[in-house]
């Protein structure tokens, strides 16, 4: 894994907390691509993030807010939020640097296009995580965010989706304010129409890792690495239990036992099929802890 540089964690800002995401919750981040947390910032934070952006209406980068300390203590190292980050990234993780601020006025007819943001790396390590945060109620009507849960593990490219209108299974991010959404970076998501006179905020922020991968998340005894169910919702989008076989890795990766992973094809470990003993090809020494 490529972490930062000495000289880049000195100057950086980084934060720890304790994680508050079991096995459970972490494989399901991997499987779906995304987490919701609903209306975890409280609402006089939030009336005071819609106050900043209606005073700089016109930034799309809107860095200022990182340097005021209510922002940074209540959103940014705010305690449901840090602590899935934690569990996915590590103890130390890197703080944002950069804070953009997808306001548009509504309504908005057109649909924006399917893409995935730009300088993805497409890989099984999980070395970032995009944030997405309303700071006011968002239904449906003011066009929030879609998701294709599951498609960042699609390798993809943005110049090649323009032509894709509706997806079946996509997700809206329509949600009360304070609501936050943790994203892998590369997932599939687009600006859906709005119909309704309003203004959206939408701020993007993103979180790094500085630490290797360990399992040090809220661990549970019973979680059986052989038995778990690693089928994505990308699925119907990839050769047959190619999502499966991609999650495994990831999670094993994050477990800090990358090492471990193998799949020998057929009908070999980590595919979804019923076993009357152990998966062919499980590893060894991958054993409920």
């Amino acid at each position: 894994m490529n972490t930062c540089s000495e000289k880049t964690l000195r100057r950086a800002s980084t934060h720890d907390c304790q994680p508050t995401l079991s096995d459970t919750e972490v494989l399901e981040l991997l499987k779906n691509g995304y987490l919701r947390l609903e209306g975890v910032v409280p609402d006089h934070i939030n009336r005071r993030v819609v106050k900043y952006c209606d005073a700089h209406p016109d930034l799309l980068y809107m860095n200022g807010i990182l340097h005021e300390d209510w922002f940074v203590e209540e959103v940014m190292k705010n305690r449901e939020v840090a602590g899935a980050v934690r569990s996915l990234l590590g103890k130390d993780f890197h703080l944002p640097v950069q804070m953009v601020n997808h306001r548009v006025k509504c309504p908005i007819a057109s649909v924006g296009g399917w893409h995935i943001d730009g300088n993805y790396n497409y890989t099984h390590e999980l070395n970032f995580l995009q944030v997405f945060y309303y700071p006011q109620d968002t239904p449906i009507e003011m066009g929030p965010t879609q998701l294709v849960p599951g498609t960042h593990l699609v390798r993809q490219k943005s110049r090649f989706m323009g032509h894709l209108g509706s997806i079946k299974n996509t997700v809206s991010t329509a949600a009360s304010a304070g609501s936050v959404f943790i994203t892998v970076y590369h997932i599939w998501h687009r600006r859906p129409s709005s119909t309704i006179t309003a203004t959206r905020n939408l701020l993007k922020y993103f979180y790094w890792r500085t630490q290797l991968p360990e399992r040090d998340w809220v661990v549970d005894p019973n979680f059986d690495f052989a038995t778990a169910d690693y089928e994505s919702p990308a699925a119907s989008l990839v050769e047959q239990f190619r999502s499966a076989v991609k999650v495994a890795e990831m999670f094993l990766w994050l477990c800090g036992k990358h090492e471990m992973f193998q799949n020998l094809g057929g009908q070999s470990f980590p595919l979804p099929v019923p076993r009357t003993a152990t998966p062919y090809g499980f590893p060894d020494g991958l054993k409920k802890e």
